[in-house]
């Protein structure tokens, strides 16, 4: 079912699943496993030197894993996925793949959090160094290429801000530079942007939030466009040099428009080790299912909320692209036609003393450090997600003392905005 002659909602449901062929069961069952039995000696041998693919090891592959790969990539339409146990680690084993010792990518400001930090100081331990755009300002990406850059790392809809980034505009910017985007479609899901559609070259997911979307399971994913020359001026070693710990196998060569998914496979997961649990992959697939019908009503609900702030006294600014007053509506209508997504932010004119007093008393909203569950829920970034951040940080990441984030669920709209009118109040 990975042709794309179905629709949206199909794949969703169908993509990558079939009845298991032992049991007839019709959901993907959970293979609870560490390791798998090899059919031979040579069948062993082959899967180890990569000259078939199969199962050897949980932390490396697994069926249930798989079926949830090859339905991200199906909708996102890339060439294949790579799950992993979070986000960060999927932007950590892409990192992996493409850098080495010394090496830059730049990054918008406009980040998640945690992102931020990653880049910041985590990546250091590597080598890796991040110099740092602005998403408003595109010609400022372009001014931060040197000739060390080896990718440039974007939001689809930012984290908190809900700003809606120019994906094509940037996508002109790194093929003219030769360095592939990277495009974190977290907040959108495919089902509101494909960034493969407006030249991206790999896609990364938190699963955990909106596409599993129950806040029960941990996962994240990589996704690969299949387009990126990776030989082409012989800026990736790992994937257009012969590889030590596979005889000399050179990945580009030998996997072509799947050669990066691979490598962060064999090579990443294999010794970084960042591997899903197929308990959670089960629970996400299992919340995929539902993702046509959620975002719908997550997209539903926050235009309300928006609009509901966005007339209130106590409010100082809303940012939400699917406002019309919006200096990021007609990017939302371009890049997310069905929605602007459910997680954006507004600001209190009391500042940081409103907000923290805010979150404290809602009551129907849960106060928690995630997004994308069915649940309505809110945080404070500047006294918890992005409080490792100086203040001329906080403001560049659109994350000053007086803003509060929202992700919208899908209870009754009506229901949401009387807790936070409540609170408003209070």
């Amino acid at each position: 079912m990975s042709d794309n002659k179905y629709g949206f909602d199909t794949l969703a449901i169908h993509a990558g699943a079939q009845p298991d062929p032992a049991t007839g069961a019709r959901a993907t069952p959970i293979y609870q496993t560490t390791s798998y039995v090899f059919d031979d000696a040579q069948h062993a041998a082959d899967l180890f030197a990569l000259r078939a693919f199969g199962n050897i090891y949980t932390r490396i592959m697994n069926p249930t894993t798989s079926v949830l790969e090859e339905k991200v990539a199906t909708l996102e339409g890339g060439t294949a996925a790579v799950a992993t146990s979070c986000g960060h680690a999927a932007q950590l084993l892409v990192f992996h793949a493409l850098m080495q010792p010394g090496d830059e990518f730049v990054a918008v400001r406009q980040l998640y959090g945690g992102s931020i930090n990653q880049f910041n100081h985590s990546f250091k331990s590597f080598g890796w160094n991040v110099a740092w755009a602005d998403a408003e300002n595109t010609d400022s990406i372009a001014a931060a290429i040197t000739d060390r850059t080896k990718a440039i790392f974007i939001e689809s809809i930012a984290n908190p801000g809900g700003r809606v980034t120019d994906i094509e505009a940037v996508a002109a910017i790194a093929e003219k530079a030769g360095v592939p985007l990277i495009v974190d479609n977290t907040l959108a899901t495919p089902y509101l942007c494909r960034p493969f559609d407006y030249g991206a070259d790999i896609v990364t997911h938190s699963l955990t939030k909106f596409m599993a979307g129950h806040g029960n399971s941990m996962g994240g994913a990589l996704v690969e466009a299949g387009k990126f020359d990776w030989a082409k001026g012989g800026k990736y070693p790992m994937l257009s040099e012969p590889n030590a710990s596979y005889n000399g196998m050179v990945m580009y060569e030998t996997f072509g428009n799947i050669a990066l998914a691979i490598t962060c496979r064999v090579l990443g997961l294999r010794d970084l080790g960042p591997a899903i649990s197929p308990t959670n992959s089960f629970n996400i697939l299992t919340g995929m299912e539902t993702l046509s019908l959620r975002m719908e009503r997550h997209c539903e609900n926050a235009l309300k909320v928006a609009e509901f702030l966005d007339g209130h006294e106590a409010v100082e600014y809303v940012n939400y692209a699917g406002l019309k007053s919006s200096p990021h509506y007609d990017l939302h209508q371009k890049y997310c036609p069905r929605g602007a997504g459910a997680v954006f932010t507004f600001g209190l004119k009391g500042g940081f003393e409103a907000g923290v007093k805010f979150v404290s008393q809602v009551q129907l909203l849960s106060h928690l450090a995630n997004v994308g569950d069915t649940r309505s829920l809110v945080i404070h970034p500047a006294s918890t997600t992005h409080s490792q951040l100086t203040a001329d940080e906080l403001k560049k990441a659109g994350a000053g003392p007086e803003l509060v984030r929202l992700s919208i669920g899908i209870e009754t709209a009506d229901d949401i905005i009387a807790d936070i009118k409540q609170a408003l109040e209070k």
